[in-house]
């Protein structure tokens, strides 16, 4: 019986840690494109007339 609780444990912990991973992962990637994508709004802030 504890075998089975261990193996349940085991396996969500490791899941935990993929989502974490992954949520990591997104994040950096949001926030380059973010950095971006800024860097290029203030490149062609001269052009835009309000």
């Amino acid at each position: 019986m504890s075998e089975k609780i261990y193996k349940a444990m085991k396996n969500t912990g490791a899941l935990n840690i993929v989502l974490g991973v992954v949520t990591l992962v997104a994040g950096i990637t949001s926030g380059i494109l973010l950095i971006i994508s800024g860097a290029n709004l203030l490149k062609k802030k001269n052009g835009v007339l309000l």
